[in-house]
């Protein structure tokens, strides 16, 4: 299963990414200033919303950028014990993902997918002009 080692070395060999402090001083990546993946500890007000739906308060969770909300709702529909929600996220692509429970290879092709939905249409066509594909 993933851990927070494995989310920087991912971000890591994506090209013009950078590790940001985000809110609260957690980790954050972004290409070229824009964030795509980051630790987001749920806030006690999600806590209450999710009631006992509510990961353990230490397993980490990673938030990162999907395509869009029907992607987002695949995934949780798909795997609830590895995605969710909450309501502060209703109407964004964004899913939270309980990193003790993703396997990297899947992990890999979410930061991938996540960086994706960021990057310029340039950087893309340069990065995809490289030999890589999604």
């Amino acid at each position: 299963m993933a851990t927070w080692e494995d989310v920087r070395r991912l971000v890591a060999g994506l090209p013009d990414t950078d590790e940001h402090p985000s809110y609260g001083g957690h980790p954050s990546w972004r290409v070229r200033g824009k964030a795509f993946a980051w630790a987001r500890p749920l806030r006690e007000s999600e806590r209450a919303a999710l009631c006992g739906a509510a990961p353990d308060e230490a397993g980490p969770l990673l938030g990162v950028r999907v395509a869009d909300e029907g992607v987002k709702a695949s995934l949780i529909a798909a795997a609830p014990d590895v995605f969710l929600t909450t309501p502060h996220f209703d109407g964004y692509a964004v899913v939270l993902v309980r990193l003790g429970r993703i396997p990297v290879e899947e992990l890999a092709e979410l930061v991938e997918d996540a960086w994706r939905a960021r990057a310029p249409r340039r950087l893309l066509a340069e990065f995809d002009g490289g030999g890589r594909s999604s």
